[in-house]
């Protein structure tokens, strides 16, 4: 436990940051996830809609310094590549 002033308030706030980073992380992976599972079914109109949310959540960690940019292109890639396979 810290003593400094300081380092109790860097403390408060670390423990702030660590969960907003977690709830965009996950929102990203779960966007992701939900993408795949459309495709998986078929549904070519939806697949966009989701696409669209996933590509904005990744997009988002990106921004916030969660996930590297060349991860984030290489992710929406990806995403893009298995909509258009449906086609």
């Amino acid at each position: 436990m810290p003593n400094i002033k300081s380092a109790k308030k860097r403390m408060r706030s670390s423990v702030k940051k660590t969960e907003v980073n977690t709830l965009v992380t996950s929102s990203m992976r779960t966007a992701v996830k939900k993408f795949e599972r459309v495709v998986k079914e078929g549904n070519k109109e939806e697949a966009s809609n989701r696409l669209n949310v996933a590509t904005q959540k990744i997009d988002k960690a990106m921004s916030a310094g969660l996930v590297h940019k060349n991860k984030a292109a290489r992710l929406k890639s990806r995403l893009n590549k298995m909509k258009n396979s449906m086609e």
